[in-house]
């Protein structure tokens, strides 16, 4: 059976953890900062677990992890 590629997107956005879930960026930070609160901005910051709904979504994505 031929490998399976990893699709380019999803290993640019996604990391998986040991435990095998999946980490993605805070969304709602790329433009329009002015305009929301200062809190709003500060627990965007660094990463977040994705929720179990959209874990199985992104999963096929990365066959074999990153």
């Amino acid at each position: 059976m031929p490998k399976l590629k990893t699709k380019s997107s999803a290993k640019k956005r996604f990391k998986i953890t040991a435990s095998g879930k999946v980490v993605a960026a805070q969304s709602t930070k790329r433009h329009g900062m002015t305009k929301r609160s200062k809190r709003s901005l500060r627990t965007r910051r660094g990463t977040a677990l994705m929720s179990a709904a959209d874990t199985r979504i992104v999963a096929p994505f990365m066959p074999y992890g990153l």
